[in-house]
């Protein structure tokens, strides 16, 4: 059977082929559900759905296409109860083509990579960066010595276009960067500073992930004020938490009914910029959320570090 080379419409009749509870050559129909989507097993999630019943046993089986081309791989299944529900996802045949070819080259998979921490931009995000409207995919960190870092990218750019095709989201950055091949020259459009800017970069190849932790301890606490309280966050600078050389301003308390609480900050989460400028201790927290208030402001963008990575973090000013 022949991999194809296109994609199947959604609505078009496929076959499903596998061992279902060990019952060789069972064959199954259905259509294409829906393309594109992520089920949250990986960065380049990019399935099809199909509902031609797919059961435990039809893993690396292939879909065909009602002319006999190999149009997905079987993958996986959603049900609740282990059986056909009449939602399973297959991995497109284009990916398989890859794939295919890149293990018979070199006996594994290159993906490119740029280094950058990437998040969605919300509508609030982009409210406080100037976009007209969200879209892309916010640089929350480039990485140390990564094309990225080394091409000019910088902490809050939003990646808007890789060679002139429009980034819809964060994953979807992802997808494309991890599909080419390293060593690739690409053109990013990012935006930056209410700008577009035009920003050329080689790929790398993406390294085997590292783990990295911040675990900030216990340590002296400075009282908040009302300027800070009144979102819901109590702060301490990170160096009486973390030790001297330690960066920013760590949330120790938060009020599960303030706004901090809403968009995500967590206990232990450290600030490190309140919009567009470092901080170091409550006190400029508390001067560039007053001073942002004042000046009519809506949200305000925060640049915070977890253990999870750095991010950015858009709080709403509005509400007191």
């Amino acid at each position: 059977a022949r991999l194809s080379d296109k994609l199947p419409r959604v609505g078009d009749w496929v076959l499903a082929v596998g061992n279902p509870f060990g019952l060789s050559s069972t064959v199954t129909a259905g259509i294409v559900s829906a393309r594109g989507r992520d089920i949250g097993s990986g960065p380049y999630d990019d399935f099809l759905q199909i509902d031609a019943p797919v059961n435990k046993g039809n893993s690396g089986g292939p879909t065909f296409d009602i002319d006999g081309n190999v149009v997905g791989v079987n993958t996986a299944i959603f049900s609740p109860s282990g059986g056909n529900v009449g939602i399973a996802f297959a991995i497109p045949a284009s990916t398989v083509t890859t794939v295919i070819a890149q293990l018979k080259d070199k006996g594994s998979v290159s993906r490119g990579w740029i280094g950058v921490q990437i998040q969605p931009v919300t509508k609030d995000i982009a409210d406080s960066l100037g976009l007209k409207k969200p879209g892309g995919a916010l640089v929350s960190e480039p990485q140390a010595n990564s094309p990225a870092m080394k091409a000019g990218i910088e902490s809050g750019d939003v990646i808007l276009s890789v060679d002139g095709e429009a980034v819809k989201n964060a994953r979807d950055l992802a997808r494309r960067i991890g599909n080419m091949t390293p060593n690739t020259n690409v053109k990013l459009v990012v935006f930056r500073g209410g700008a577009e800017k035009t920003v050329n970069l080689t790929l790398g190849e993406l390294p085997n992930p590292r783990e990295t932790s911040l675990r900030p301890g216990g340590g002296e606490q400075e009282g908040a004020d009302r300027e800070t309280s009144r979102y819901g966050l109590t702060l301490a600078p990170a160096s009486n938490v973390a030790g001297a050389n330690a960066e920013g301003v760590v949330v120790t308390n938060i009020d599960p009914r303030g706004l901090a609480a809403d968009v995500g900050f967590q206990i232990g989460d450290i600030i490190l910029e309140v919009g567009g400028k470092s901080v170091s201790a409550p006190a400029d927290v508390r001067k560039a959320l007053a001073d942002a208030r004042n000046g009519g402001k809506r949200t305000i963008l925060m640049r915070v570090k977890s253990s999870q990575g750095t991010r950015f973090v858009a709080l709403p000013l509005g509400r007191a």
